[in-house]
């Protein structure tokens, strides 16, 4: 999948010189479609060549998704674990999921999130009743 690698590395290039701008990642797409196309055509013998190019396939719609959109990490680690939370939240939730109860959960996992990357007790910031992180952080 040499072509693949080369796809991301000149993609990256462009993160590199320009950002995360859809108005700059956009000359992709035609890239992007050619590799597709060329993926289509290959018949793989082994189970982990032809297992990747399944699961690039599986994932074709959102694998570069963030060429058409500004400011969306082409690594999507961020988006991953945000979804991986809500799926978590979906799963302890019983009946409907309400529009408010899920803005409440956002706004704690951000509270959250905000806390660990900061290095701060969750518990204890909430205990605190304190509003600002920061000044939190700097009584402690």
């Amino acid at each position: 999948m040499i072509l693949f690698g080369r796809l991301l590395r000149e993609i990256i290039d462009t993160i590199d010189r320009f950002g995360l701008k859809s108005r700059h990642m956009k000359k992709h797409k035609k890239d992007v479609n050619r590799f597709y196309k060329w993926l289509s055509k290959q018949n793989f013998y082994s189970e982990l060549a032809d297992g990747f190019k399944k699961r690039i396939n599986n994932y074709k719609k959102e694998l570069f998704l963030f060429l058409d959109y500004d400011n969306v990490p082409w690594n999507n680690n961020n988006a991953e674990y945000a979804v991986k939370h809500l799926a978590e939240y979906k799963r302890f939730v019983r009946g409907p999921i309400t529009k408010r109860g899920l803005e409440s959960h956002l706004v704690l996992l951000s509270v959250y999130q905000t806390c660990k990357n900061k290095g701060i007790n969750f518990l204890d910031f909430l205990l605190s009743k304190e509003r600002d992180i920061d000044k939190f952080n700097m009584k402690h």
